[in-house]
């Protein structure tokens, strides 16, 4: 087939539209295309809004079309994007790889393995994914949070409860991303987010879709077992050798996935008593703000804003402040709302979650700042001193919220002018169970408050009327990715344990939903040509 980029089309093109303008590139009459699927499909919405497409075309005579094209780079050969597996179980297996963690690094680990037949076991703290629903709505309505079951914990990952975006910035050669999109799609997944740009799934989609993958590895042979938190390993001689669980069962593996998510603090202390090499690394802090969607829609897109087929607008803005750190929007989520993502007692957490749909009325991102080890306190060389950072904002914003799980909020221009918000104004803001105006310069460092502060003024020229007084910041944002790395070598093992994998983004290799998926295939690559060199007697 042969790729065709960069077609231009306007929005409201009809179906026979794409064809036409296809054959029209190649200079080949319509009856000369045989078949044709759509690879990428992005907006350019700068001026009057078109739609901008990649084509995969059969077409009669294309080693000729290819070579008369030869020098023109929006005419290349389709690339061969499908997955192929590395390896096989051997027969008579007994040995199964352990996976600790069931969200995106974690499924795909154990669903790619399953594949190849090792017939994975998944130990997840938490509890299946409609189950942990109820309790995560629980925090939201009723005040109530269940530490082990939440927006952290739990079949899925985080991810379940974001606005499930499928896009990423990594180097991806070998197309493992196409893999993913098509197990999601295979699970119920709609199929536009095969080509589309900046494909999303939206949280009510995604609980669906995570029990169709657990159901499709359990018919592998794979097994998951909920509410099984590990809190040990057993090792010998520098490798490991199995797990301990918190009611004290001790299970024997020789190859451990470790992917337990951003949020595992518990376990990330643990694994630091063990022994495993880990180091602190950057993150970012910050603010959530809530804007209209309209006013997002109409900075975007001016006067075809409210278009069907144009959904809700989003954002993404960087700024460098002045002294020295970055600003940038984090987690945009249009048509979406704030949500309570605290996954331990007295504690308050933000985060960000849409549907499908995109058609609630807020848009929302966290506005973040990039924080380092020199400014977590205490040592630095202390791999959990991000986790003491994260916890005493979160602990601060618990009190100004008034110790009742509700956030601290202010609005834009109060923010702006250095005093603290006493009442709302014209955006009501989502988050549940509720906010407490405060002045939200006591929850953040004073480099961080300065510097959006600075930001928000730059923002307002990239999109008209971001900085509305009106507008609602709440507090505090955290855990945008993990605050430490469990460092590892080039065969994905842990640099000082053998057979330990850390893996996805809370050993610190991933950030986000599509990402960490992609790890969890590399991962499960590994250890399966690790299995397999083992059982014919081959080095790795």
């Amino acid at each position: 087939m042969i790729r065709i980029h960069q077609l231009r089309l306007p929005l409201d093109h009809p179906p026979e539209a794409l064809s036409d303008a296809l054959a029209e590139r190649l200079g080949v009459a319509g009856r000369e295309i045989r078949r044709l699927s759509v690879f990428r499909r992005s907006l350019d919405a700068r001026h009057a809004p078109v739609f901008i497409y990649s084509v995969d075309v059969e077409v009669a005579n294309e080693a000729r079309l290819l070579e008369k094209f030869s020098g023109d780079g929006r005419i290349t050969p389709a690339l061969d994007m499908r997955y192929r597996f590395v390896a096989r179980a051997p027969r008579g297996l007994s040995a199964r790889p352990l996976i600790v963690g069931f969200g995106p690094a974690g499924i795909f680990t154990a669903l790619v393995l399953a594949q190849m037949g090792f017939r994975p076991l998944v130990l997840e703290r938490g509890k299946p994914v409609r189950e942990r629903t109820r309790d995560t709505w629980r925090l939201w309505r009723e005040n109530r949070l269940d530490p082990e079951s939440n927006v952290q914990f739990g079949e899925g990952g985080a991810g379940t409860f974001s606005d499930g975006k499928l896009y990423s910035q990594i180097r991806d050669p070998r197309h493992l991303a196409r893999k993913v999109l098509e197990e999601f799609v295979e699970a119920g997944a709609p199929e536009e987010i095969l080509y589309a740009a900046r494909p999303h799934i939206g949280t009510f989609r995604l609980v669906g879709m995570v029990e169709r993958m657990r159901a499709k590895i359990e018919s592998l042979g794979g097994e998951i077992r909920f509410k099984s938190r590990v809190d040990g390993l057993a090792m010998e001689s520098g490798r490991v050798r199995g797990v301990r669980l918190s009611d004290g069962e001790e299970i024997a593996a020789d190859h451990v996935v470790l992917a337990p998510g951003h949020s595992a603090r518990d376990t990330f202390a643990m694994l630091h008593d063990c022994g495993v090499s880990m180091e602190a690394k950057p993150f970012a802090v910050g603010l959530r703000i809530e804007h209209p969607q309209s006013l997002i829609d109409r900075a975007r897109f001016g006067a075809h804003a409210g278009n069907p087929l144009l959904g809700a607008a989003d954002y993404h803005l960087v700024y460098h402040a002045g002294n020295g750190r970055s600003v940038y929007s984090f987690c945009m989520c249009p048509g979406g709302r704030v949500v309570a993502a605290t996954s331990e007692p007295d504690c308050v957490v933000t985060n960000g979650m849409s549907q499908y749909s995109r058609a609630e009325h807020n848009a929302n991102a966290a506005l973040v700042v990039d924080v380092s080890p020199a400014d977590f306190g205490g040592d630095p060389g202390d791999p959990l001193a991000g986790i003491a950072f994260q916890r005493r904002l979160e602990t601060r914003a618990f009190e100004l919220g008034g110790g009742s799980y509700a956030a601290p909020a202010q609005l834009l221009g109060d923010f702006l002018e250095g005093r603290a918000s006493t009442g709302l104004a014209s955006v009501t803001p989502s988050y549940r169970p509720g906010v407490r105006p405060a002045d939200l310069a006591a929850a953040l460092p004073g480099f961080a408050i300065a510097a959006i502060r600075e930001a928000i003024p730059a923002f307002d020229r990239q999109i008209p009327g971001f900085a509305l007084p009106e507008a609602v910041l709440t507090g505090v944002e955290t855990r945008t990715s993990s605050p430490l790395r469990i460092t590892r070598g080039d065969d994905l093992q842990s640099v000082n344990v053998e057979g330990l994998y850390p893996a996805g983004e809370g050993a610190g290799y991933a950030g986000g939903i599509l990402s960490a998926a992609i790890d969890g295939i590399r991962i499960a690559e590994a250890v399966a040509l690790r299995i397999t060199a083992a059982d014919t007697g081959q080095q790795c």
